[in-house]
């Protein structure tokens, strides 16, 4: 029996010991990770791509702890304190060009922004706590990245998307700040959130007049969590920040279409080494599919010409391009029916310092045209009327031949392009939802034919805005469609006009996405999926575009009519109040004294000798000289006058008020 006790007793002891030994292997394996990454991409219009990726990522606090010496404490905090479950901040200036940039690739879905301030999260609290939640958010990330976001936390600022978001939780709230300007005091936060911050690696290559010089740019913030859950399976908080920046290089050649240019010349810095904290630091050099395919157009037209020409390990002896440095690895995507596969260039900068610099180069030895691949549809939104009464919003969308691509088991009648739409409109523009129409190919179209779902929640004076969330069934062969509503322009009162309301009033941008359409990027290596940026690139995202900001004239009031009303009340008020206390407070016999002193001041000594002299030689005795009765009646009429001008103006004040 106490041997069996024994071996009992010793089993349990081997199996925590295991147990303990498991959690220990566990929380060795759950580490901080910081990761670096810049992509550049050639653009058609002689413009180059740089989009800059870092990740940081930290374990669950409940197996890791609260202390952390990578991830950034403030955003730690931020989640914690708030209990937000996902979270994306952008912050952009310019617009994304749809049509020569591309709009059917990762890069262009995923992280191309409206121009000002967007703003979304989704947080994991109660129902009636998730506008608190909001607004305390919004004031923490303005006081943190030195912006306006707190002016999102009123109602008539945000709205509650049902599914446009891919969450249907009820917990989301978004909001825009389309005005917002975009400075080096936003860009300096978000760096303070890097490791290194701009001192090391990737980073140091923001040179803050390279990059707002540029033609578009967008700093981006998405942090991702599942602290709350209960479950096993947490991976804790994973933070994403990504700078896309268009720039125009410096360099010029006439027989040559495209730019040659090097980080130098575009940043006008050099990378001096990675950052001693990061992972990885890797740089890539992408080439898109459209570029390939016209090369092979040009060269050989076969398969084997295409790799001689661009997967030529050695790149000096490259016919298209010259690349100034050898690089690591070439990752080739692979192609499937619908496209051709895209090539990146990995550089790895581990082994440079400051004595040693690393600086790209890429020259062209050829002239090359091309274009990016395009949406479905390429979507633009503008204004219909005029005058301050009414008019009407009108989304319209022309086809790319992007959405007649072949799918397998449908005919062409029964091809559809399912388009959704979410559009939010401030109070103060009073949309009429019952007067949407829809118009294919210039034809008036019945809504009922043509709307999958819809929702919309109208606005509500001075509490909530206009929301519409619609999903559009097009034919595949539709080749122009566009939305039309009407609206009533408000009124405001004069404390919630803004200090240049002359300019107009913003809508934010309406967001259209193309959910049968999946952009991504597909690897044979599966160790690719260990790189952050090469796993997000892979991962399937809907084709989303943004329309433009529309600016609507409203009645404006003459802001200087309550100046002009101050001063002339002010002015009269000093009058009236001036001359009766003036009248109230004067003495006749005080008045007499100071006439006579300033009699006597004005008669001089000259005047008195001589009055003296004559007086003496008419053998008559000298008088002084006196003031006149004309005088005094002279003053008592004034001061008769001045009071019955007084209470007149009073009287008359009096009644012109009743």
């Amino acid at each position: 029996m106490s041997r069996l006790k024994f071996s009992i007793l010793f089993f349990l002891v081997l199996f925590v010991a295991s147990e303990s030994r498991a959690e220990e292997e566990k929380v060795a394996e759950l580490k901080e990770e910081f990761n670096e990454a810049l992509l550049l991409r050639p653009l058609p219009d002689r413009k180059v791509l740089a989009h800059f990726h870092f990740h940081s990522s930290a374990p669950p606090t409940r197996t890791y702890g609260r202390h952390h010496y990578l991830f950034p404490k403030s955003i730690y905090q931020l989640v914690h304190k708030f209990q937000v479950r996902e979270m994306e901040l952008s912050f952009t200036q310019g617009r994304w060009n749809y049509e020569r940039w591309g709009g059917f690739e990762p890069i262009s879905s995923s992280y191309a922004k409206p121009p000002g301030v967007e703003l979304w999260a989704e947080f994991d609290v109660p129902h009636h706590q998730v506008d608190d939640s909001w607004k305390n958010l919004t004031h923490a990330l303005s006081g943190l990245f030195c912006a306006s976001i707190n002016f999102l936390e009123h109602s008539t600022s945000y709205s509650t998307p049902q599914w446009s978001f891919r969450s249907f939780s009820g917990k989301l709230r978004y909001g825009t700040l389309p005005r917002e300007a975009v400075c080096t005091e936003n860009l300096t936060p978000w760096l303070k959130l890097l490791p290194c911050r701009d001192k090391a690696g990737l980073s140091s290559l923001m040179d803050r007049p390279s990059i707002y010089r540029g033609y578009y740019h967008s700093q981006r913030l998405h942090l991702k969590s599942d602290e709350f859950d209960t479950s096993n399976m947490s991976t804790g908080i994973v933070l994403e920040q990504t700078l896309t920046v268009v720039l125009q290089p410096n360099t010029f050649s006439e027989k040559i279409s495209q730019p040659s240019w090097s980080l130098s010349s575009l940043f006008g810095r050099k990378v001096s080494g990675k950052c001693s904290l990061s992972h990885s630091s890797n740089l890539y050099v992408q080439f898109e599919q459209n570029l390939l395919s016209k090369v092979n157009e040009l060269w050989g037209k076969s398969e084997a010409s295409k790799n001689e020409i661009l997967i030529n390990e050695s790149v000096q002896n490259n016919p298209l391009f010259e690349l100034s440095l050898p690089p690591k690895r070439v990752i080739k995507e692979v192609e499937n029916l619908q496209k051709e596969g895209s090539i990146l260039f990995e550089f790895s900068i581990d082994n440079y310092d400051e004595s040693d610099p690393f600086d790209l180069g890429l020259k062209w030895k050829l002239p090359v045209v091309w274009s990016c691949r395009q949406a479905p549809l390429r979507a633009s939104r503008f204004l219909l009327g005029s005058g301050n009464e009414r008019g009407a919003i009108a989304l319209s969308m022309k086809s790319t031949r992007s959405n007649n691509i072949e799918r397998a088991g449908f005919d062409e009648k029964e091809c559809w392009l399912r388009v959704g739409i979410f559009q939010v409109v401030p109070w103060y523009v009073k949309v009429y939802y019952h007067t949407l129409e829809v118009f294919l190919d210039g034809e008036l179209q019945s809504t009922m034919d043509n709307i999958e779902k819809i929702h919309v929640s109208p606005s509500e004076d001075k509490v909530s805005p206009g929301v519409m969330e619609i999903v559009l069934r097009l034919p595949c062969s539709v080749k122009t469609a566009a939305l039309t509503l009407e609206f009533d322009k408000g009124f405001l009162h004069i404390d919630e006009y803004p200090p240049d309301a002359n300019q107009g009033f913003d809508i934010p941008s309406a967001v259209v996405c193309f959910g049968d359409f999946l952009t991504s990027m597909t690897f044979d290596d599966n160790s690719l999926q260990n790189i952050p940026i090469l796993s997000k690139l892979q991962e399937n995202t809907p084709v989303i575009s943004y329309t433009e900001v529309l600016l609507v004239p409203l009645t404006t009031p003459d802001f200087s009519m309550p100046y002009n009303v101050i001063t002339i009340t002010c002015t009269v008020f000093a009058l009236y109040f001036g001359s009766l206390l003036n009248a109230l407070r004067r003495r006749a016999g005080e008045e007499e004294r100071l006439l006579k002193a300033k009699a006597a001041k004005k008669t001089g000594p000259l005047t008195l000798m001589l009055s003296r002299l004559s007086a003496k030689l008419r053998g008559k005795p000298w008088e002084p000289p006196q003031q006149s009765s004309s005088t005094r009646s002279s003053i008592n009429y004034k001061l008769i006058v001045k009071v019955a001008l007084v209470a007149g103006i009073g009287v008359a004040w009096h009644y012109y008020f009743q």
